[in-house]
């Protein structure tokens, strides 16, 4: 129970790495705060309370500052306190860049780096007044590596991962850890439906020669919220089987 007595949010709590965040937080005593746009996320809180756990849902898009703000607030009015923000959620539109829209370019980054900006900033509050906190920043190897078809993506996830140096600087006199961790290619419905030769291409790109589980990426997220992590700062943690090395 290394995050017994700890109160963390996690946006896009709903489905996938999300979901497998959360539950590895409840499994080690945090009470949380689940974000999401899909109303989902109200079935896996009460699921958690069923189970003897803590935690409260809010239907909320990370691209308003008011959703974010009532996200952290909730936190405040139910536990007190905040002392976790795992900034997870985000979206892909890929194409190639001459045929990639503007709104899918400002969609991609509104989420994945202005609602993780947003997210941050109505956190930080709290814990600068506590002096104590840790942001954990869901980057992606493709904002290390770029990718063919992800223009939108790979600025969006290397704007965070910058963005994640930079708040570890301006936060770490108040006791305040910002950290990133940059998942590979993770199992998914995404990747289940990979016809067997697209399969063997991307497992070619992955020293490991597997794909990642969420649960891996959650392993990562329990490591750095914890005090096993208390000299980190501004880190990225790849979860990607090695596949950063052929960038």
């Amino acid at each position: 129970m290394r995050l017994a007595h700890e109160v963390a949010i996690i946006t896009g709590a709903a489905r996938g790495i999300g979901k497998a965040i959360t539950d590895a937080l409840v499994k080690e005593g945090a009470a949380v705060v689940l974000s999401d746009v899909n109303e989902e996320v109200h079935k896996v809180a009460e699921a958690i309370r069923e189970s003897g756990g803590q935690a409260v849902s809010i239907v909320g898009n990370v691209t308003k500052q008011s959703d974010c703000e009532a996200m952290v607030d909730l936190a405040l009015k139910t536990f007190n306190k905040l002392d976790i923000l795992v900034n997870n959620a985000g979206i892909t539109k890929d194409n190639l860049l001459l045929r990639m829209s503007e709104e899918d370019w400002d969609a991609v980054l509104d989420i994945n780096l202005k609602g993780t900006f947003l997210c941050a900033k109505a956190a930080i509050k709290p814990m600068m007044k506590q002096r104590s906190g840790k942001i954990i920043n869901i980057a992606s190897v493709i904002g290390q590596m770029g990718n063919t078809g992800q223009a939108n993506y790979s600025a969006s996830k290397g704007g965070v991962i910058a963005f994640t140096k930079t708040m570890a600087k301006e936060l770490g006199s108040r006791n305040i850890r910002v950290n990133a961790i940059a998942p590979g290619f993770i199992e998914s419905k995404m990747t289940e439906v990979l016809s067997e030769e697209a399969r063997q291409r991307l497992l070619e790109l992955i020293p490991l020669r597997k794909l990642g589980k969420p649960e891996q990426v959650a392993n990562a997220v329990v490591f750095l919220a914890s005090s096993e992590a208390c000299y980190l700062t501004g880190q990225v943690i790849n979860v990607d089987g090695g596949m950063v090395m052929f960038g």
